[in-house]
């Protein structure tokens, strides 16, 4: 091909602007994000937004916005998050990878992922005034979302290595990596509501959710290895057969270092039932792990009812508290990289 040809070819080559992208292709490059918000959880997130927004009143149209990118985020994450566990089941249906393939579903997240960082500009278009009075301003949104993934996918890829590499955490280890994955999703929603805010806009809600985020991880690691909920949704104690070193699992093996029974369980990675039921007895009745798990409950609830109280109250939050409440067995909660 001479280069005249060359030249000839390459410029009458289509364009690459969005116009000339077709919407067939855009439906059949996110079906597996389509297939996995076919099936909604228990959207806390979007109740965390409405209830924050007792306190912050975000314009309507920006906090659409705002829940919009971070369920794209979330749903994006479990995609990956799935793949990084070789899950079998997501809410009750099987993962994204399973019917369209690591490839594919790998390439829809992080898709979606550049999808949700375009939306915020359209929250910088609607804006916000009066930066300099807020704890988070407007004009930094990118970097918020920044920041927060890179504390998300810290602590993901801490928890593989530990489940990778048999090594045990210890318990001020796993809130540290917890309060890094679960609690940055949390606060990639409140920090970007902080930035919209038009009341209490000197008011740094992150402590609250910080609290928030390592309460709701530890009741979802409790109710993996208890929860018949969970069961349905995910599989029997499916922490066990991923290697996961969760909040009750961490308690027992450090509970009683000399018996490595629970350390060789995580190292078969069970997918029957009878080690699995072998290995939360234990822990139920030798190392007590679960009692212990429901005092650190207790206490981190204790404490976000007292930070409600002195940000002056937030029914809508203890509402959530209740429903989360063990004994209330509402399966809310998705674990993935961005929670």
């Amino acid at each position: 091909m001479s280069s005249s040809q060359r030249v000839s070819l390459l410029n009458s080559l289509p364009s690459t602007s969005e116009s000339q992208w077709p919407q067939a292709n855009e439906s059949l490059i996110l079906e597996p994000f389509t297939y996995i918000t076919s099936n909604p959880g228990k959207e806390i997130r979007t109740l965390l937004i409405e209830a924050f927004n007792e306190w912050l009143a975000v314009p309507n149209d920006q906090l659409k916005v705002i829940d919009h990118v971070v369920q794209m985020l979330h749903n994006a994450s479990l995609m990956l998050d799935d793949i990084e566990d070789d899950a079998q089941l997501r809410r009750g249906q099987p993962v994204t990878h399973k019917i369209y393939g690591i490839p594919q579903t790998i390439n829809s997240a992080n898709y979606v992922y550049f999808l949700a960082y375009k939306e915020l500009s359209n929250l910088r278009r609607l804006g916000g005034d009066g930066d300099e009075a807020r704890v988070v301003g407007t004009s930094n949104l990118d970097l918020v979302v920044t920041e927060e993934l890179l504390n998300l996918h810290r602590g993901q890829g801490l928890e593989i290595l530990w489940r990778d590499s048999l090594k045990c955490p210890t318990e001020e280890e796993y809130i540290s990596m917890v309060n890094s994955k679960t609690g940055g999703g949390f606060r990639i929603a409140v920090k970007l509501m902080m930035a919209h805010a038009t009341k209490n806009l000197d008011i740094d809600f992150v402590p609250l959710v910080n609290i928030f985020g390592v309460y709701v991880q530890i009741r979802d690691d409790y109710m993996n290895l208890q929860s018949t909920e969970h069961s349905d949704n995910k599989g029997f104690a499916e922490d066990l057969t991923e290697g996961k070193f969760s909040f009750p699992i961490v308690h027992g093996v450090r509970a009683d270092e000399r018996n490595r029974v629970v350390m060789n369980v995580l190292q078969k990675r069970p997918t029957t039932p009878t080690l699995k039921h072998h290995t939360v007895d234990y822990l139920r009745t030798q190392t007590k792990s679960f009692d212990y798990t429901l005092e650190v409950m207790s206490s981190l609830e204790r404490q976000i009812r007292g930070e409600i109280a002195r940000l002056g109250g937030n029914p809508k939050i203890e509402k959530i508290l209740d429903a989360l409440h063990v004994g209330h067995d509402l399966g809310f909660v998705d674990e993935g990289v961005v929670p």
